[in-house]
C-alpha cells in the first residue's frame, strides 16, 4: 500500500490502521503539513514494513519511485486544502492538486496498480446549494466556487479519464468535515482541533458569524475505514463521507466547552467571505457501495480530541 500525505492527520491514521491489518506500506510526503511525529509510534514498531519517503508529489521523482515500489492500492491523500490560500494562490494550488495529482496517477499506471483512492473535498464539490437539497446526494452537479474545490474536481475528471484509457481502477471519497486527533490546531478547517486548544488553554474561542452555520462532523477512524473500504469497492465512483448530520458551531462549541470543564464565551465575528452556511453529505451511496457508515458519536469523538490535547499540552508544558 502507498499513502501519500501519510505524515498527515488523516494519512498518518490510515498509514496505523494498514500496519495493523499486516499491510506493508509506503509513505509519500513532503512534511509541509504533515509531520514524522504522526507517525512515531508507526516507525517504532512496524520495522520493515514502513518506509517513509520525503517527497513533493509534484516532483517528477514521485513517479519513479512508484515504479520502483510498485504498490498494489495507492491513497492519494496529499494535498494542498486551504480554501483561503487558493483563493490568494491558485496557481499553487493546481500546481499540488492537479499536477500533483497527474504525477501520482502516472506512477500507478506504470507500477500497474490494482486501484487508486482519491480524497476529494465534500464540502466545496457541490458549491452553494439550496438547504432544500441537504443532505446533498453525489447526483448533485459538481459546481465548486472556489479553486481548490476545482482542483479536487479536476483530479476526480483526470481519475475518470485514466480509467478509461489506461484501465485504472479508482474509487473516490468525497469527505465531510474530517476531525480526530492529530489534527492541527493551526491548520485549515480543524474547527474542532482549535476549539480544543483554545478550551484547555483557557483563550477565547472566536466564532465567525453567528454560530448558526452548520456543518457535518466525521471521525477520523470512521473516515480510515471508508478509505479500507475503498480499495476493494466502489469503483468509478464519487461517495459521500459523512454522518448526514448537521451540526452547527453554536453546538459544537458548547458540547466542547461542557466536556473541558470550562465555562467559556465565544467571541463572535463578522462571517468570513466565501463561507458555506450549511454543509451537510449523504452517505447513502457508501452504505450500498462500500458498506459503510460512520458509528462514532459528536461527544465521543471530542472527548478523544480533547484528551489528545490535553496530553499534548501537558507534554509541551513538561518539555
Amino acid at each position: 500500500m502507498l499513502v501519500t500525505g501519510g505524515a498527515g492527520f488523516i494519512g498518518s491514521t490510515l498509514v496505523d490502521r494498514l500496519l495493523a491489518e499486516g499491510h506493508a506500506v509506503d509513505v509519500i510526503d513532503d512534511l509541509s503539513k504533515g509531520s514524522l511525529a504522526n507517525l512515531a509510534e508507526a516507525r517504532a514498531s512496524a520495522g520493515h514494513q514502513l518506509t517513509v519517503h520525503h517527497v513533493d508529489v509534484r516532483s517528477a521523482e514521485i513517479v519513479d519511485l512508484m515504479a520502483r515500489r510498485r504498490p498494489q492500492v495507492v491513497f492519494h491523500l496529499a494535498a494542498q486544502a486551504d480554501v483561503r490560500v487558493s483563493v490568494a494562490d491558485p496557481v499553487f494550488d493546481a500546481d499540488v492538486n492537479v499536477l500533483g495529482t497527474l504525477r501520482v496517477l502516472e506512477g500507478a499506471r506504470l507500477c500497474r496498480a490494482s486501484r487508486v483512492v482519491f480524497a476529494a473535498s465534500g464540502g466545496t464539490l457541490y458549491g452553494e446549494t439550496d438547504p432544500s437539497e441537504l443532505p446533498l446526494k453525489e447526483s448533485l452537479p459538481q459546481r465548486p466556487l472556489s479553486p481548490y474545490g476545482v482542483s479536487k474536481k479536476a483530479a476526480i475528471d483526470y481519475l475518470v479519464a485514466y480509467r478509461s484509457l489506461h484501465s485504472l481502477e479508482f474509487s473516490t471519497l468525497a469527505l465531510a468535515n474530517v476531525y480526530g486527533p492529530r489534527q492541527d490546531p493551526h491548520g485549515e478547517a480543524g474547527v474542532v482541533a482549535i476549539f480544543a486548544e483554545k478550551l484547555l488553554r483557557g483563550q477565547p474561542v472566536t466564532i465567525f458569524g453567528d454560530g448558526e452555520q452548520t456543518r457535518d462532523f466525521v471521525y477520523v477512524d470512521d473516515v480510515v475505514d471508508a478509505f479500507v473500504r475503498g480499495a476493494t469497492k466502489g469503483g468509478g465512483l464519487v461517495c459521500n463521507i459523512g454522518t448526514g448530520k448537521e451540526t452547527s458551531v453554536n453546538q459544537l462549541f458548547g458540547e466542547m466547552a461542557t466536556q473541558a470543564g470550562v465555562d467559556s464565551r465565544a467571541d463572535f465575528q463578522p462571517l468570513r467571505a466565501g463561507e458555506l452556511m450549511r454543509s451537510c453529505l449523504d452517505p447513502t451511496r457508501a452504505g450500498i457501495q462500500l458498506g459503510w457508515r460512520s458509528w462514532t458519536e459528536l461527544g465521543t469523538g471530542t472527548a478523544a480530541v480533547l484528551e489528545f490535547a490535553r496530553r499534548r499540552l501537558d507534554a509541551g508544558e513538561g518539555g
